[in-house]
């Protein structure tokens, strides 16, 4: 029978080769990107033009700021290929690249919880928060968010999907604040949604 110190030992070599061991490969996934009928946050124009033309949308017109030609403000609509309703679109670019894109469009109930499971589906369930009369929910991956909010107005509910790339607009900031001039300004606000 082996001495109690070589059980001992025994049983630190097993646990040494144990630990040794790689452990089994785990399979992650990475997230997926945040996007909506085609729509990334952080697009270029050609891109979100592209898309706008694949989803049968009038084109996307853009004017540029006044106070900082580095942004501009585009309006355009889409066609759901779900409903076959028309969705407004807007987006501030800055630098031709897409820092807010927001699309919207009146809905019913129905409608609005279909839209909340589909991006569940997609990104994972979160909690709604109400702010006043305006409830959203948020999924935000990699310094983009995608932004879910309804609202009743004038008894019809009213929602829309925000695509928000922050380092877009963080990149903006930074470089106006650090090189202020007279004529620039906060990028334009987007319209109610």
């Amino acid at each position: 029978m082996p001495s109690p110190t070589c059980r001992i030992l025994s049983l630190f070599a097993l646990l040494v080769v144990m630990r040794a061991q790689p452990a089994p490969a785990q399979v992650t996934r990475p997230l997926p990107q945040l996007a909506f009928l085609g729509f990334e946050a952080g697009a270029g124009l050609a891109a979100v033009g592209q898309q706008v033309r694949a989803l049968r949308g009038r084109g996307l017109h853009c004017d540029r700021s006044l106070r900082d030609h580095a942004v501009q403000d585009c309006r355009g609509t889409v066609v759901d290929p779900v409903s076959g309703r028309p969705l407004a679109l807007w987006l501030s670019a800055i630098d031709s690249v897409s820092g807010v894109l927001m699309l919207s469009s009146p809905v019913t109930g129905v409608e609005l919880d279909s839209l909340k499971q589909g991006l569940e589906r997609s990104y994972g369930a979160v909690n709604a928060r109400a702010q006043g009369g305006l409830w959203m929910q948020q999924w935000v991956r990699q310094g983009r968010m995608l932004r879910l909010t309804w609202r009743i107005e004038k008894g019809e509910k009213i929602a829309s999907v925000s695509l928000i790339d922050g380092r877009v607009l963080d990149g903006w900031g930074r470089r106006n604040h650090l090189h202020p001039t007279a004529d620039t300004t906060r990028a334009t606000a987007p319209p109610s949604p």
